[in-house]
């Protein structure tokens, strides 16, 4: 099962939420999502546990717990919503000014 952790200090690292989880039960991956441009945390994170028991005993045992001096929020991660593709609102091909044209 795939979960979602949110409100992560900036500090905290992917070994320390690992093992925050690995106290409910095996832990296939822990990762902090970062920003690409400063490689900084982006506050949130997902760790994947096989077994859907011990991940809900985790979402139970860490949802509003302290990791890092902030309050985890933590829920089983839901599939990204699709997007649409890129650049929908970019002016309707109307030179790319965004602005409306009259006739």
């Amino acid at each position: 099962m795939n979960i979602y952790v949110g409100n992560l200090a900036r500090e905290t690292t992917e070994a320390e939420l690992r093992q925050a989880f690995e106290a409910f039960g095996q832990v296939t991956s822990a990762a902090i999502i970062k920003d690409k441009y400063s490689g900084e945390s982006r506050g949130f994170g997902f760790v994947e546990m096989p077994n859907a028991a011990e991940a809900q005993a985790a979402i139970a045992g860490l949802n509003g717990k302290e990791l890092g001096g902030r309050t985890l929020n933590v829920n089983e991660a839901r599939p990204r919503e699709d997007r649409g593709g890129r650049g929908g609102s970019r002016g309707g091909g109307y030179g790319g000014r965004g602005g409306r044209r009259s006739f």
